[in-house]
């Protein structure tokens, strides 16, 4: 199972989008828990996954040395805004299998959304770690937002050397509908014909070059047409993906620590075996054609609808898009695949679950 472990829920920034630190009336800002129970529980998981998350969790790097010395796990990830990337000490960066890293696309979005001078800060220090030797999977996380315009930023994305994937969530999760001017006009004229021109650019690729773009939603959503990954929530949140707090409470979502069922157990009373399978999502999703690859998108999304049950169903529409645009091309993916230009391995994507939600 997949472990996200809160080092801190305190964050050095304060994005647009996010706000900045979990108020400590929803976690504490320290550990509070004994740390043994931390080791028995995980302990007893003989197939476990650690992510080091926050808040921003390198605010707390010695709590996180000091799991990855002492409890066993299969890999280790880290969702991270970068900026303290430089400080990561060789051994646990080497042993790292993915690191994720905040960026909204190029350096004028990304310090509108996250500050001035972060989009040079994470973008150098991504490149530092690969000097330094990380050789993992490196992912530009973005959060897609009303000045995003997911075909620009993307592509910038991509063509940074350091890094081998790129994955977005849409911010229509977190917050009431506030954030947009007019979220439906967005749809329809910069992110819906972006997606387009990226799935050209993605099919393009394969065909011409015989290279799979590492477009992680695109990747993921390719992987379950073919039938290469159970159905269920990609990101695994209340299945076998659950996040502990610091102070021990385990949450089905890693957000959402406020909500009363996002709590399934406690790491001093609980088995890990005790919350598996304990959360899954409410109708209308599981009654959804889209279900077996989409999931239901979004376990927080789907038990808070924080824009109403219409909002909820036009964000559904952006899943259904994206699903229909690589439908469309799956017939040419299946013709590289039988012509030998790419292999199955290359759509195997993620080939464990390295945090990324797949669905945006």
């Amino acid at each position: 199972m997949l472990w996200f472990i809160f080092t801190t829920p305190v964050c050095n920034l304060n994005c647009r989008y996010c706000g900045g630190s979990i108020p400590e009336e929803v976690m504490p800002h320290e550990i509070s828990y004994d740390f043994d129970h931390l080791k028995r529980f995980i302990e007893n998981d003989p197939e476990a996954d650690i992510a080091f998350y926050g808040g921003e969790p390198l605010l707390n790097m010695d709590y996180m040395e000091r799991i990855m010395k002492e409890i066993p796990a299969r890999n280790f990830f880290l969702q991270t805004n970068g900026i303290f990337l430089h400080v990561l000490r060789p051994g646990m960066l080497k042993r790292m299998h993915t690191i994720l890293i905040s960026l909204d696309g190029a350096e004028e979005i990304t310090d509108y959304y996250r500050g001035k001078g972060v989009y040079k800060a994470a973008v150098k220090n991504a490149e530092l770690i690969r000097k330094r030797g990380f050789e993992g999977d490196l992912i530009a996380r973005m959060a897609v937002s009303q000045e995003s315009d997911i075909y620009r930023d993307v592509m910038h994305l991509l063509s940074l050397r350091p890094f081998d994937h790129v994955h977005w969530q849409l911010n229509v999760v977190w917050d009431p509908d506030d954030s947009w001017k007019d979220f439906n006009r967005w749809l329809s004229e910069s992110y819906y014909p972006g997606l387009k021109k990226l799935a050209d650019f993605w099919i393009d690729s394969i065909e011409n070059m015989g290279k799979v773009p590492g477009i992680v939603p695109f990747q993921g959503v390719m992987k379950r047409l073919f039938g290469l990954e159970k159905p269920g929530l990609p990101c695994g949140s209340g299945r076998d993906a659950f996040a502990i707090s610091t102070d021990g409470e385990i949450l089905a979502c890693p957000i959402g620590g406020e909500f009363e069922w996002n709590h399934v157990g406690n790491i001093e009373k609980s088995e890990p075996e005790d919350v598996r399978n304990s959360v899954f999502p409410d109708e209308p999703c599981p009654s959804c054609p889209y279900y077996d690859v989409c999931g239901g998108r979004c376990l927080f999304a789907n038990k808070e609808r924080l824009w109403g049950d219409d909002g909820f169903e036009l964000i559904c529409e952006t899943v259904k898009y994206l699903i229909d645009l690589m439908k469309e091309i799956k017939p040419r993916v299946e013709k590289a695949l039988d012509s030998g230009l790419i292999s199955e391995s290359d759509l195997n994507y993620p080939e464990v679950n390295n945090t990324t939600e797949i669905i945006p």
